[in-house]
């Protein structure tokens, strides 16, 4: 994370009144304070299409509602580690196959209704279920049988070993929810969370009120109310924070512009790491990426930081793997493929292209994509390489044309699923890359609980990755956050996308 020097803190504001009454002199009038801001307004780039992350994938869902409504048996903190929520403890079986979990007591969804094992029973077999469309269904394809001994105990009973499991039920897809009203969560949420939903102004904003009855009393929350105002233009966005309208912007859509607010000492811009790994993925079953010492020669033709300079203004992280910063286990491994075009052009002559060859990239309509294509381009072409630029829409053709038939040569894409390194061992997927050692690693991580031993297997995983390159790993995009320099208490990293409330307050 990195603050913008130079941007300070504007001055206590006070408000000194006079008093006149029954002419009194000005001389005998009291200072007084003003309270504390109780209300805060986020602004959003991206508009929800419901507010119900255990339906749908799109991540606004969850910037939401996540940890402000909806809370799980488990969370994840701004560092990316597990920690207890509805489950205030938890046992595993030797042989890892068996989760006793200890729920809290005396806590209420927001409609009054008790949380219970039975509760916990209903959300976990809605999200497993035959006809669920939970986003991340395959994560409890694992469970057997969820048991209730009684209220306050949950088992859940594996057909083999999870050890991802605890870290899975604190993503947004595993958040509890009330059998009653969960039907309608899409638009009018109920959860267990610090905050109530309020209303809901499609095209505008989301209103959400304090919880008054929140069963965490170990957390003091500040505001009172909060609002999510969905801005999509840049330049709106700037306009909307240098007019206090908005008073912050955690993910700031514009790069180009963050140095407009240069000098604005009522702002503060915080950049951090998020979970979105901007890669160009290659079809490992196509001719010529297909031969790893291609794939190997393209990664070198790439110069990572040259990229993220004219893709994101700069702003971002270059990564060998993927993976980022913000995961356990992280390894950065960009020096194991470096920029280095002679030794590109060695590789593919070598691999039986000294002439290089022509290929097409589908590239989404998004700018990043847009930007960094052109860049990649620039870089492919000074070791003989011709790519074309088809721009793809996102996400409809995109995952018509390239996620589910695999029609295409290369594409680029932000990954916006924490810890999903998975994915390339997923079959089918886009990449159609196969490596049975990986798949092997990543099946140890599941096999175990230690979560030392897990990191080590995660170092593994990428370096096979780093090595293999099955898609050139180019960088992750920062958390751009631009907000009033006397809020505090937002999350300057990003490990799961949210725009957590608990903790935000206004500094007086």
């Amino acid at each position: 994370m990195k603050t913008v020097a130079g941007w300070g803190v504007f001055s206590r504001r006070s408000v000194i009144a006079a008093s006149v009454a029954l002419g009194l002199a000005a001389s005998m009038g009291s200072g007084a304070f003003a309270a504390a801001k109780t209300s805060v307004t986020i602004g959003m780039t991206i508009e929800p299409i419901g507010l119900d992350p255990t339906i749908a994938a799109p991540v606004a869902i969850g910037q939401v509602s996540w940890q402000n409504i909806f809370e799980g048996l488990t969370t994840v903190d701004s560092a990316g580690k597990v920690q207890p929520q509805l489950a205030e403890s938890w046992e595993i079986s030797p042989d890892g196959k068996t989760y006793t979990f200890k729920l809290r007591k005396g806590v209420t969804f927001h409609n009054g209704v008790a949380f219970d094992s039975s509760v916990a029973k209903f959300t976990i077999d809605r999200a497993r279920g035959a006809d669920s469309v939970n986003p991340q269904k395959r994560y409890f394809a694992s469970i057997e049988t969820v048991e209730t001994p009684d209220a306050a105990t949950l088992v859940l009973k594996l057909k083999q070993p999870a050890g991802s499991l605890l870290y899975w039920l604190g993503w947004p897809a595993s958040v509890m929810v009330e059998p009653k009203s969960a039907a309608d969560n899409k638009t009018t949420p109920v959860g267990t969370g610090p905050f109530k939903f309020v209303s809901w102004q499609k095209g505008s904003k989301v209103d959400l009120a304090k919880n008054a009855d929140y069963w965490n009393k170990s957390v003091s929350v500040k505001l009172e109310t909060a609002v999510f105002r969905f801005i999509a233009d840049p330049q709106a966005q700037a306009a909307a924070l240098k007019a206090g309208d908005v008073d912050a912007f955690p993910e700031f859509g514009a790069p180009e512009l963050v140095s407009s607010f240069e000098g604005d000492t009522k702002l503060t811009t915080v950049i951090g790491n998020t979970e979105l790994k901007v890669v160009a993925g290659m079809n490992n079953s196509r001719k010529p990426f297909d031969d790893k010492k291609v794939r190997q020669a393209l990664m070198m033709a790439v110069d990572r930081a040259t990229v993220v300079e004219g893709a994101w203004s700069g702003y971002g992280t270059p990564i060998g793997s993927h993976y980022t910063p913000n995961d356990r286990g992280f390894k950065d491994l960009t020096g194991v493929y470096p920029y280095d075009a002679e030794k590109a052009k060695a590789l593919l002559s070598e691999a039986g292209y000294p002439n290089g060859f022509s290929f097409t990239m589908k590239a989404p309509q998004m700018a990043y994509a847009q930007r960094s294509s052109q860049i990649l381009q620039a870089m492919f072409a000074e070791i003989g390489v011709t790519m074309n630029i088809e721009t793809t829409e996102f996400p409809a053709k995109w995952v018509s044309d390239v996620l589910k038939a695999g029609d295409y040569d290369m594409t680029i894409v932000a990954h916006a699923e924490p810890m999903d390194i998975d994915i390339y061992a997923r079959d089918p997927y886009y990449f159609h890359y196969k490596n049975p050692a990986f798949n092997e690693i990543l099946a140890k991580v599941e096999a175990t609980a230690d979560p030392a031993e897990q990191d080590k297997l995660y170092g593994e995983a990428q370096t096979i990755l780093a090595e293999d390159v099955p898609a050139l790993f180019l960088f992750v995009m920062p958390k751009l956050g631009i907000w009033d320099a006397k809020l505090k208490g937002l999350w300057e990293n990003e490990p799961i996308p949210s725009n957590v409330l608990t903790e935000v307050f206004w500094e007086e």
